[in-house]
């Protein structure tokens, strides 16, 4: 770890603490554990995921993608401690998965469907927090998914906020969007203020400001209670140290928290795959996560987390997002992060307690712009069908349902259209008139590759020169071979006039 950036990381750290720490509580929340449960994943994702992985720019704490699953485990297990042992499990499991290199699953994702992933949470962002910024705090700070646990989805709940608006919300992000979109301009970059002091800190500064001028002047506008981050807090250390809740180790032998740990580990190391790909996606200069180590890092944040009384912990593209738009250069930045979270648990949580979701919502709306960039969506348009398209699916499978089941339908679409493309890169046919016809195949031809050569065979007429080229070839399956063999046997007959190179019948 290197301090050579220390002002841009420690500005970085600040943007992703605002950010993490409603996100933390949310998902804490929705899964039906103790927001405490949700910090401490946080810092633990924070301090000792940070300090072990590999990733410059990657931030890990407790995840959206998994709030179904640990809210179901919590309520199937006899206790939460039983389901802090299942975490515990979950770690070591990953952390066997990256001593055996099983990281290499993730450089098999498409970059038309990472970039689609980049653009789609991108998107959801700006419209999960529009209810925010009008001042319906009702589904919880962190849901990606497109139905919500308040029986809304995306859309009506956007519709439902638009009906019932709250004047101090939309004026507090109002305000906090402009000083965001302000200081963005060439003129105030300049200023080496801003390399210290994030701007999204004096956008959320000034929504605790103006909440507490409505408190004097119009109270009917002022926001509390649920409009406001809500850590909670404690007369005293000692107090706060007895909400920390430990694993119950005479759970061990029950079956069930096994499971559950193996299916905790696995979907959070995808999680963990695609964010990390994506983040060096973002990475201005291009380095490369290794995965197997981001595997381990990751295990070990949850064995961790689950000692501590955390949630289970990936890294999260939202906040790793943040801390690359906010000038992020290292891991330090967070590190830091996980530090000002046990900063706020122990000391600031009165302060942390004046920010309107509101003013979070516009620092979020920022993030959200930035990932989703029309110009990207022309670049990948230019790019060609075979790019945009699972682009574009990936886009709208996530903005329905959610990271994991778009994702794969993502997937399942890229794999097509690669496919697809190593068919006509494998075997291709050149007609140069009526009746003459070359076939080349080219490096590993397939049984994948036989309706397409079928094709091929049947648009040659009868009595046409066919040359066949198979000197590129470092591989033909047998079923090919066996194709070409009826070909040249049926040649014959037809009154082919057939030449082939490199020809081998016994490859």
């Amino acid at each position: 770890m290197t301090f050579k950036y220390f002002k841009e990381d420690l500005s970085a750290s600040l943007v992703v603490f605002l950010v993490a720490v409603p996100l933390c509580l949310g998902i804490a929340v929705a899964s039906g554990a103790s927001p405490l449960s949700g910090l401490i994943a946080g810092l633990v994702g924070g301090i000792v995921v940070g300090s072990f992985s590999g990733s410059s720019l990657s931030v890990s704490g407790p995840a959206a993608g998994l709030t179904a699953i640990v809210l179901d485990a919590i309520n199937s297990l006899p206790t939460f401690n039983a389901f802090l042992v299942a975490v515990v499990l979950a770690g070591l499991i990953q952390f066997l998965l990256g001593t055996f290199k099983a990281g290499v699953i993730g450089y098999y994702f498409p970059n038309a469907v990472i970039k689609g992933m980049l653009s789609a949470i991108g998107l959801i962002l700006i419209l999960k927090q529009i209810p925010h910024a009008l001042g319906d705090d009702k589904d919880y700070e962190g849901d990606t998914a497109f139905f919500q646990p308040d029986n809304q989805n995306t859309f009506s709940e956007i519709i439902m906020a638009i009906q019932n608006p709250s004047t101090g919300a939309i004026v507090i992000a109002v305000v906090a969007l402009l000083l965001l979109i302000l200081f963005e301009q060439k003129f105030f970059k300049r200023f080496s203020f801003f390399k210290i002091i994030p701007p999204a800190l004096i956008a959320v500064l000034s929504g605790v400001g103006l909440n507490s001028l409505f408190q004097s002047l119009k109270p009917e506008w002022a926001l509390k209670g649920l409009h406001l981050v809500r850590i909670p807090t404690s007369d005293s250390l000692g107090g706060l140290v007895d909400q920390f809740k430990f694993p119950d180790w005479s759970q061990f032998a029950n079956s069930d928290i096994y499971l559950i740990a193996l299916t905790i580990a696995l979907v959070a190391s995808i999680e963990t795959l695609l964010s990390v790909e994506a983040t060096d996606k973002l990475d201005p200069k291009k380095r490369v996560t290794p995965t197997n180590r981001e595997l381990q890092a990751q295990g070990l944040g949850n064995f961790f987390s689950g000692l501590l009384g955390g949630l289970p912990v990936t890294a999260v593209i939202v906040r790793s997002s943040a801390n690359v738009n906010s000038g992020g250069q290292t891991k330090l930045s967070a590190i830091l992060h996980g530090v000002w979270i046990v900063l706020s648990i122990i000391f600031l949580a009165d302060i942390m307690n004046l920010i309107p979701l509101a003013a979070l919502a516009a620092v979020l709306f920022m993030v959200g712009y930035k990932l989703v960039k029309p110009s990207l969506i022309k670049s990948m348009y230019q790019k060609g069908w075979d790019q945009f398209i699972p682009f574009a699916v990936t886009i709208f499978a996530i903005l329905f349902t959610d990271l994991l089941i778009g994702i794969s339908i993502g997937m399942a679409v890229g794999l097509y259209y690669v496919i697809k493309s190593n068919f006509h890169r494998s075997v291709r046919m050149v007609q140069q008139d009526d009746s003459h016809y070359m076939i080349r195949l080219n490096k590993d031809v397939s049984f994948l590759n036989k309706a397409l050569l079928t094709s091929y065979f049947e648009k040659i007429p009868d009595g046409a020169e066919v040359l066949i080229d198979t000197k590129r070839a470092e591989f033909i399956d047998n079923d090919i071979q066996e194709m070409l063999d009826d070909f040249v046997h049926s040649a014959k007959d037809r009154k082919i006039d057939l030449t082939y190179q490199g020809f081998d019948r016994n490859v």
